[in-house]
This record gives structure tokens, C-alpha cells and sequence, in this order.
């Protein structure tokens, strides 16, 4: 069975309380800490091939954000900075206080590069995935969806919207599996999927797209940070554009950049082994 015929594999996931959130999680391996950060509306599987990549060599913390996945989804306003909130937290419940390298892909690079601005003692590193932050332009089914009325109707759980998401994710109809398309429906079913969802949209962008206050602020205080940084992207996404890459490049200067061909939104699934092997020649020069 190939990479892209196979369902997300991960070792079995389990919960955690983060400060009354049900939060469920992988934990393992021993080594340098690692925080994976899925995208919005997603869950740890986006990172599955990457959690079985990495446990050999550090300690692996792969959440369900609040609001995500089967983690617990309270009324509460969310955004960027309450995500990174979130994150501070339960690596607290989880009893890490080592710096940690962050990789995030889509919202979760946004979360990962707010984490590293609020609480820069904790941020060892960013591997930055197809990262939010870097521009206004972002899939029209997004911008649509941050119309109030409207965004609550698209967000209807139904197989055919999610296999529409699931496809928008790769190049290669390959890797929409029906295992896949299962899992991306179970998740827009669990209750307060799309409250959280469209909270958190909405805290970041309007049908214009992206808002740019955040973005600014986020490119004026992480260069001098001066964190270790690889930032990857593949050139055929359709969430958000590859041109994002040049903004990512100017608020990381110092930076490692790679650019997947032929590629969607989740390289680390559709090009698991070129992303690992770049991935891993990254950490061993900046945590080990």
C-alpha cells in the first residue's frame, strides 16, 4: 500500500486536561521537544507521517488545537493569540518547559509564529509549513465563508463539501482517499466544529481575505528574534498561493527555504519523504 493509498496513521492518539479542555493529543519519543500545529478546521493526522519521522530522535507533542479536531470546542472568541494561549498551556499540562521547535502548516504556522513572538523564552525554532501570515490572498471558499449567514450555510457538514476540502488540500487526486474524505466528515460533525471554525476565521480575515494588521505585527517583531527557521511551501496550493513565499522570505530573512513542485497545501503528506529528509537535515543542525 503506498503513502497515498493509506488512511492517516498515528500512534493512538489520547486526552489530556489543558486547564478544563479535554484535549486530545500524541505524545511520544525522547530528544529535543517538537510542537506540531495542524491548519484550521483540521487535526494531529495532517501530521502523521511527520510524528512517526521525528520520534526516534525528540519529544514529539502533536495536539488537536481548541477548538479542532476532537479536542473541546467552548464558546469562547478565538484567535491567534488565544490559540498560542492554548499551546503555552499545554505544554504546561504536559509537563514541558524546555524551549521548543515549533512546525505549523497553514493557521498552525500563524499560531507557531504568535507563540514565538508572546512567549520567545519557549520558542526554540519555526518550521513553517504553507503558513498563514504572508499575504491577503486566500482561497475564495475562506473569504466566503467570513461573511456572516453565509459561512454558517457552507459549513454544513456533507460528503461533498468534504470532499471538496479534502481535494483542495493535494495536486494529486491520489491521495483523496475515501478514508480521508471519512475523516475530514467527521471532523465538520463534531459539535462547535464550525462555531470554532468560523471564530477563528473570522478574528483573521474578512471576504477581502486576510486582514494585514496582524501580519504587519508579526513581520516587524520575529525578525529579531532570530529563531532558527525552515520554511517550506508547495507551489501548486490553492488555499494560500505560493507567492506568499517572497513575504515569508522578507520577515525571515535568515531563513531555509524549499519549494516543492507539483505540490498542494500539505507537503508534509504529499511529498512525505523529500519533507522529512528536509526537515530532518534542518533539526539536526538547529536542535540536536
Amino acid at each position: 500500500m503506498t503513502a497515498a493509498e493509506s488512511s492517516p496513521q498515528t500512534p493512538t492518539p489520547h486526552f489530556v486536561d489543558v486547564g478544563g479542555v479535554r484535549t486530545r493529543h500524541v505524545i511520544g519519543g525522547e530528544g529535543p521537544p517538537i510542537v506540531l500545529l495542524h491548519g484550521i478546521g483540521r487535526s494531529l493526522e495532517d501530521f502523521a507521517p511527520t510524528v512517526q519521522a521525528l520520534f526516534p530522535a525528540h519529544r514529539v507533542y502533536a495536539p488537536d488545537m481548541i477548538g479542532f479536531g476532537y479536542t473541546d470546542k467552548p464558546e469562547v472568541n478565538y484567535s491567534l493569540p488565544g490559540l498560542a494561549r492554548f499551546v503555552r498551556h499545554y505544554l504546561d499540562a504536559v509537563g514541558e518547559t524546555r524551549p521548543v521547535t515549533l512546525i505549523g502548516n497553514s493557521l498552525g504556522g500563524a499560531v507557531a509564529q504568535t507563540f514565538a513572538v508572546m512567549y520567545p523564552q519557549r520558542a526554540r525554532g519555526l518550521v513553517l509549513v504553507n503558513s498563514a501570515g504572508f499575504g491577503r490572498e486566500v482561497a475564495v471558499a475562506l473569504r466566503l465563508c467570513a461573511v456572516p449567514g453565509l459561512g454558517e450555510r457552507l459549513l454544513v457538514a456533507s460528503p461533498t463539501g468534504a470532499r471538496r476540502v479534502t481535494r483542495s488540500l493535494f495536486v494529486s487526486a491520489d491521495f483523496v482517499t475515501p478514508e480521508r474524505v471519512a475523516h475530514t466528515l467527521n471532523l465538520s460533525k463534531q459539535p462547535g466544529a464550525a462555531r470554532a471554525f468560523l471564530s477563528v476565521l473570522r478574528s483573521i480575515g474578512d471576504v477581502r481575505g486576510a486582514r494585514t494588521p496582524w501580519q504587519v505585527k508579526l513581520a516587524q517583531q520575529l525578525p529579531a528574534l532570530n529563531l532558527p527557521t525552515l520554511i517550506v511551501w508547495g507551489d501548486r496550493d490553492e488555499i494560500l498561493p505560493v507567492r506568499h513565499l517572497e513575504a515569508a522570505r522578507r520577515t525571515h530573512p535568515h531563513a531555509t527555504v524549499h519549494l516543492f513542485e507539483a505540490t498542494g497545501h500539505v507537503p508534509q503528506i504529499e511529498r512525505e519523504a523529500e519533507f522529512t529528509a528536509i526537515l530532518n537535515q534542518f533539526l539536526e543542525h538547529n536542535t540536536l
